[in-house]
């Protein structure tokens, strides 16, 4: 009996030296290099995020205005990357008459002065729009960009002229999967070079269109996320990384990423070698809204020398801290 345990514990033991050999970062190779930095709508103002829902006008708590960027227009992006960003997050929607708009919210009431679901209207229609109509700071006393953001709404057209050489996540804001066909027919006109520098993440029926439809395109889909979290802290430690974490962008919130087997770099490695882009998040909390690394208190959160990406709502103080 003695002997069994004690070959038994040796076996436990095995084990767990080979799990841990497989997953430890000290044996594994240090990624060189600065962090891939990315501005969440480039240069935005920010806004009080206690409680928020998906329906919350964001622009009606928009705290004091430290500059007179607006974010998703072509000049925040221009903005973004002469502050150091790598990659600026853009959001879209299709229009009536063919094209895709460059626009946060799922209906204009809240940040411009037209009405109505953002998809039915037409481009034309929303260049008229002042996108800086609905911001307020202190209760709707003042509107300190009312009338400076008309003609400012751009199409994902334009951006992709602008910045022919710069890489954006695209953020597809519906669970349509028609809009996955109609922006799959954009990104295949694309060069194949030219869609290595786009990712597409959104809604779960979109993004499974988009997968199918440009197979070598990057997307992360809710769906995708959480079976790559899910399934990578449940079987990760043996290597094998679940199919949803391979050719993709995966969101890792800071409080979470102790817990992804070989944190830091074993983990970066594999998801490298899988060909998928990592870029770490503030904390998660619980809900649906997560924060970015927006400070020095969170950028200090991170491994010493991290070189992988980093989700910001600050690209202006970030940029300056890490570049």
């Amino acid at each position: 009996m003695g002997r069994k345990l004690f070959y038994c514990a040796g076996a436990i033991a095995l084990a767990a030296a080979g799990i841990y050999l497989n997953n430890t970062s000290l044996l594994a190779e240090h990624r060189r290099g600065k962090p891939e930095l990315l501005a969440h709508r480039g240069i935005a103002q920010r806004f009080d995020e206690t409680d928020l829902k998906n329906d919350t006008c964001t622009a009606s708590r928009m705290l004091p205005p430290k500059h007179d960027y607006l974010e998703n227009t072509i000049r925040s992006m221009q903005a973004g990357f002469a502050a150091g960003a790598d990659i600026v997050e853009i959001d879209v929607h299709p229009t009536t008459d063919g094209a895709f708009a460059v626009f946060h919210e799922w209906t204009l009431d809240c940040r411009t002065d037209g009405h109505g679901i953002t998809r039915e209207h037409t481009m034309a229609e929303m260049r008229k729009l002042d996108i800086g109509y609905g911001y307020t700071a202190d209760g709707g006393k003042t509107f300190p960009f009312r009338g400076r953001g008309i003609g400012m709404m751009p199409t994902l057209a334009e951006v992709f002229s602008t910045f022919p050489d710069r890489r954006f996540p695209i953020n597809v804001k519906s669970r349509d999967p028609s809009e996955g066909e109609k922006l799959a027919a954009v990104l295949n006109g694309l060069s194949r070079e030219r869609r290595a520098q786009i990712i597409v993440y959104g809604g779960d029926e979109p993004i499974d269109v988009l997968r199918r439809l440009v197979p070598d395109l990057k997307t992360a889909s809710r769906k995708s996320l959480k079976s790559c979290l899910t399934g990578y802290i449940g079987y990760g430690w043996t290597g094998v990384l679940p199919d949803a974490c391979k050719h993709a962008m995966m969101l890792v919130p800071i409080n979470i990423a102790p817990w992804l087997w070989g944190w830091p770099d074993r983990f970066l490695n594999r998801m490298r070698d899988a060909g998928t882009e990592v870029f770490v998040l503030g904390p998660y909390r619980g809900s649906d809204f997560s924060t970015g690394i927006d400070d020095p208190a969170l950028l200090a959160r991170l491994p010493p020398n991290y070189a992988a990406g980093i989700w910001t709502n600050e690209i202006e103080a970030v940029g300056r801290l890490e570049k």
